[in-house]
């Protein structure tokens, strides 16, 4: 019989009084409220931090493929759920991935601020030193030297090395009036300093009258670029969206797993499969930026780490949908191509566009 003293604190149903739990809503019957049981319950409702998630992530690392074959078996319970492992370890990611974020965001700002500024420096003493010099020559020299300090000073945005930004001005495709931002600077600093509307500049940067939202738009971010060479806000909301552009990515990469896979499976088995892959790649890419956060590692390890992730998709396609190894191999090649040249790049076109329009 049960003892009406003892009542649930939760759904106030009635106990047994050997009860640990109450078989009706699962709560522990002395539930006391500590720290330690404030911190679990907040971690296990939305991170699932419990021993699955310990249970889960050996496998993850060690067996490519292991745990979307499982879970399509039936283990659904005793593994943790794909869904909750890539939310909990792209938290994790991200949260890391901030500090890179920021330190980025605060050299490209130095590293602008510096180009603009060498800039001006440059083109005041050159004038001086040759000013008596054809004023033809002195334009051209000025413009060779303004253009290799910004190449240079921005390798690691261009990807150019010496020779690259030797051969463009041996070239002379650098001659324009327009190389940084496609409109007369002079003219533009001037207005500006005389406190001439926005909309009386845009005319001058070359808007039409009618130009629609679109250009509109562009041409006010362009504008306000130029007035705070703030790159660092922009590489910011870049970096803000990607979580966002995500949510679509890993279902764009499971709807490329179902085009090479038609006859394995409906779209969540695929599914599945990619939501556990990125949780691999988190896991790697969180291990790398913590470990830099520390120690600066060689660029070699980052390459050999970037080949490692696609082994694990070789190996993890092979067991997962059972076919040969030379198939396997060949479709795994394929869709990396497809993903990495194709939607990636297309990603990163949105993304940026989108990040400078509205950061």
């Amino acid at each position: 019989m049960e003892d009406p003293s003892l009542q649930c604190q939760n759904c106030e149903s009635h106990l047994k009084e050997q009860f640990e739990f109450c078989p009706n809503c699962g709560q522990k019957t002395n539930d006391e409220l500590t720290i330690s049981v404030l911190f679990y319950n907040t971690i296990s409702n939305y991170f699932s931090f419990d021993a699955r998630f310990l249970k889960s992530f050996i496998p993850l690392m060690i067996k490519p493929g292991y745990l979307a074959r499982r879970f399509l078996q039936g283990k659904r319970l005793l593994y943790l759920h794909p869904a909750q492992m890539y939310l909990f370890i792209s938290v994790v990611f991200f949260f890391l991935f901030s500090f890179t974020v920021r330190q980025q965001a605060e050299t490209l700002n130095d590293e602008l601020k510096k180009t603009f500024k060498n800039d001006n420096t440059i083109v005041l003493d050159s004038i001086t030193k040759r000013r008596n010099d054809s004023i033809s020559h002195v334009k051209d020299s000025l413009e060779k030297i303004k253009v290799r300090k910004a190449l240079e000073k921005n390798k690691f945005l261009t990807g150019m090395d010496d020779k690259a930004i030797d051969s463009i001005l041996a070239s002379g495709n650098y001659k324009s009036s327009n190389v940084s931002f496609g409109f007369n600077e002079q003219e533009i600093d001037s207005l500006i300093t005389a406190n001439a509307s926005d909309d009386e500049i845009y005319k001058f940067m070359g808007m039409e009258d009618d130009e629609g939202w679109f250009m509109r738009k562009m041409y006010a971010q362009v504008l306000k670029f130029y007035k705070a060479r703030d790159g660092g806000n922009v590489l910011k909301a870049f970096y803000d969206t990607i979580p966002i552009a995500l949510f679509f990515l890993l279902p764009i990469f499971a709807l490329i797993l179902k085009v090479f896979y038609y006859r394995k499976g409906r779209y969540a088995h695929h599914l599945v499969f990619s939501f556990y892959y990125f949780s691999y790649l988190f896991t790697v890419f969180s291990i790398i930026f913590g470990i830099n956060m520390i120690w600066d590692i060689p660029d070699w390890i980052d390459w050999l780490v970037a080949l490692s992730t696609f082994i694990y998709l070789f190996i993890a396609l092979k067991r997962f949908y059972s076919q040969g190894w030379f198939l396997s191999f060949l479709k795994s090649s394929m869709v990396t191509f497809v993903f990495m040249a194709i939607v990636i790049p297309t990603a990163i076109i949105i993304i940026g566009l989108f990040a400078f329009m509205f950061y």
